[in-house]
């Protein structure tokens, strides 16, 4: 079984310990053999007896985030996983620096992705999880908030297999109160459903594929970040504040199988000027010569330490030609870097050692000094070495 596949695994115990209690939803580390014994784990204890009530962390920029949601068709090509369904939909969340106390406050997903979320991880009713309660997650996002005025860098952001959009949230809005516009890519038929244009949420395609090429599937969302990035900055735009995004300083991270698909995306797509793959194995590692702008390889400490099993890791690491840095995370797990740790805490369940405020609030730091010293130009001694305000931080090579 590949890593991603055993990961989605942890994945959707880690959803399902909202509902179950089954405190294995997260390990303390996602090891081959933790997340081989987790493909199994039986879903037995007691539910929990008080309602879910989430929220995610506030921010700490100095703006305000405001959300968009947008919706996109790729008419040059069909859908990779359902052709019958026609042309390639996605849907988008624009998140983008705001003048305070303006918007409304947004919603953490629609009704239908909530739904989609709890049918696919087979939650019981007696969770207290429910589609109204998890759709309604405080995001500390404002619908139709005014923009500040300027052009800020764009960065795409991109969700583990399994993962809609939203788990990205925290990351999100934190960038976009420093200074980012930031799209949120759902990636259609790859996860739990994302609402498209028409209302339909369909659910996962290719989630019980065995045969599943994860290459394959990098190399799509590659695909579908430079349409989304065609359709923000040329032309006429599909998002009514395009005219915010500094179209020559465009970056990528994202988590899991999306790590894999900026570089990916990267490899293809030369507008993307830097990348972040926060945990997850890279599919395929790049050849010598193939990435030679800036990367950053972000991830637990138990998962991706120098030499460890994942050896795209070190593979990539040697390929690498451009700025780069390796930081491992101590106490992390491999969800760490999202936001559902948050959010199962907030349900009353075991959660990594890392606290998982401690890992948004980490992963947000790193990843926003990385955008500003490569998109902005702004310097960032947090990414010179080790900081003693950081001793869960530990630089690979």
């Amino acid at each position: 079984m590949k890593r991603n596949r055993r990961i989605s695994a942890v994945a959707a115990l880690a959803l399902a310990a909202l509902a179950t209690g089954t405190g294995t939803g997260f390990a303390a580390t996602a090891t081959p053999s933790a997340t081989h014994a987790f493909d199994t784990a039986p879903f037995t204890a007691t539910a929990p007896t008080r309602s879910f009530q989430g929220s995610l962390p506030a921010p700490t920029g100095p703006y305000a985030a405001g959300e968009d949601v947008i919706h996109l068709t790729d008419a040059s090509r069909p859908d990779p996983w359902v052709p019958s369904s026609g042309p390639r939909q996605l849907t988008v969340t624009m998140v983008y620096p705001a003048v305070p106390g303006t918007g409304t406050p947004a919603p953490y997903m629609t009704l239908a992705e909530a739904a989609g979320s709890i049918q696919h991880r087979k939650l019981p009713a007696s969770s207290g999880v429910t589609a109204q309660n998890l759709s309604s997650v405080t995001t500390h996002a404002f619908d139709g908030a005014r923009p500040q005025r300027g052009k800020y860098p764009l960065v795409v952001l991109s969700p583990a297999y399994e993962n809609p959009r939203m788990v990205l949230t925290s990351l999100a809005t934190d960038l976009a109160s420093h200074g980012y516009v930031v799209a949120l890519v759902g990636h259609t038929y790859e996860d739990s459903g994302e609402t498209l244009a028409d209302g339909r949420t369909p659910p996962c395609a290719i989630c019980d594929d065995p045969a599943l090429d994860f290459d394959s599937v990098a190399a799509g969302r590659a695909l579908d970040v430079s349409f989304v990035i065609d359709r923000l900055t040329h032309g006429t735009t599909a998002w009514r504040l395009a005219h915010l995004i500094d179209k020559h300083e465009i970056g990528m991270a994202g988590h899991s199988l999306g790590g894999a698909a900026a570089a990916a995306t990267m490899i293809t797509d030369p507008r993307v000027r830097a990348g972040v793959n926060m945990d997850g194995s890279f599919h395929p590692a790049p050849r010598p010569g193939q990435l030679n702008r800036p990367f950053l390889m972000l991830g637990a400490a138990g998962n991706h330490p120098s030499g460890g099993h994942d050896t795209t890791w070190e593979q990539t690491w040697a390929a690498l030609g451009g700025y780069k840095k390796w930081l491992t995370v101590a106490g992390a797990d491999h969800f760490s870097f999202s936001d559902l740790p948050v959010l199962l805490k907030e349900a009353g369940f075991p959660t990594p050692p890392l606290a998982p405020k401690r890992g948004i609030a980490l992963t947000r730091e790193y990843v926003t000094a990385f955008f500003d010293q490569t998109l902005k130009g702004t310097h960032s001694t947090l990414l010179d070495g080790p900081s003693p305000e950081n001793p869960e931080v530990l630089f690979q090579h």
